[in-house]
């Protein structure tokens, strides 16, 4: 379904509302280019775009299905930009992937948005407080979503940070609460931002570097600002997965080190245990001639002694911290 649609000409957009036809017609003006953008449309939906923008059929197959990785494809008459945008749920702790797909020519840009991360009315909106940029044409339109989208990823990497801070302050903390779980679950999370945002490296240094039609040359320093940015997220999420791998070998070596102590614990209880057990067997098999059976205090003398026997097991492996 088409979101907004709009000519601007010389940097201002045409007010009132215009037919896609009308629009079409309308870019081929001197100093105007078409801005459309469109949110999950069906083959039909887009059927009218494509012809009137003459898009290529395998782009246009791309933007309908979605679950592209980050690329720019080069054509004849438009360049066709793949994006991975993304949101941070904080109740889930979990990372939301969209994906927006741009055709950008000399005269028109369309945008087509799947899913709910990085919506574009604040760029459409911002943009259009900016006559100067818009009259460099559709380049800086796509410099603005692109932008948007990176800057995006700002928030996405404050959220996994502070849940990974959250799983180290667990796994070295008292508590018997084993977190592997939630570390895996953070782990995946981070895999799936790693997926969008490094194939988006090389789209990114091709905008900066190379030149397009649509592309003049005051946008490079724009497009290069923004690729420094995404490598620095990149950079995060690195550092954030390679954080998460020594968070869950510390806890995997936490959880081995508390099992040794509990085995050390049992097997102490154990050895104590077996003294009075010893005894108490040797004076069950009721023998005629054992020691002491026949004195008045030989059952108090013998429960003393594996009274005393036990509580010196116990303070020897109090000393050496089995206990």
């Amino acid at each position: 379904m088409i979101v907004d649609c709009a000519v601007y000409e010389d940097g201002k957009r045409r007010p009132g509302a215009l037919g896609l036809d009308e629009v079409a017609e309308a870019c081929h003006r001197k100093n105007a280019f078409v801005w459309i953008g469109l949110y999950e449309p069906t083959a039909e939906e887009f059927d009218a775009v494509q012809r009137e923008f003459e898009l290529p059929d395998l782009a246009v197959e791309d933007a309908i299905s979605a679950h592209q990785r980050p690329k720019i494809d080069v054509y004849e008459n438009c360049v066709f930009v793949v994006l991975k945008s993304a949101r941070y749920v904080d109740e889930t702790e979990a990372v939301e992937l969209g994906e927006i797909q741009m055709f950008v020519g000399s005269d028109f840009i369309v945008h087509v948005r799947h899913g709910e991360a990085s919506a574009l009315t604040e760029v459409r909106r911002r943009v259009d407080q900016h006559p100067e940029l818009l009259a460099v044409g559709p380049g800086a339109v796509a410099h603005a979503i692109v932008d948007k989208v990176v800057d995006d990823y700002l928030p996405v990497m404050a959220g996994l940070e502070n849940d990974i801070r959250e799983v180290e302050f667990q796994v070295f903390s008292d508590s018997d609460e084993n977190p592997v779980e939630r570390i895996y679950k953070l782990k995946r999370e981070v895999l799936e931002l790693h997926e969008a945002t490094v194939p988006l490296e090389d789209p990114l240094e091709s905008l900066a570097t190379r030149r397009y039609r649509w592309a003049q040359n005051e946008l490079a320093d724009y497009f290069r600002d923004v690729h420094d940015h995404l490598l620095r997220v990149v950079e995060r999420v690195a550092t954030a997965r390679d954080l998460l791998t020594s968070v869950l070998e510390a806890n995997l070596t936490r959880v081995s080190v508390r099992q040794n102590e509990d085995m050390r614990k049992i097997s102490a209880w154990v050895a104590i245990a077996a003294v009075p057990t010893m005894i108490a067997g040797i004076y069950g098999m009721n023998f005629e001639h054992m020691p002491e059976l026949g004195w008045t205090f030989g059952y108090p003398l013998v429960v003393a002694f594996m009274a005393l026997v036990c509580a010196f097991m116990y303070r020897q492996f109090r000393r050496s911290g089995w206990l």
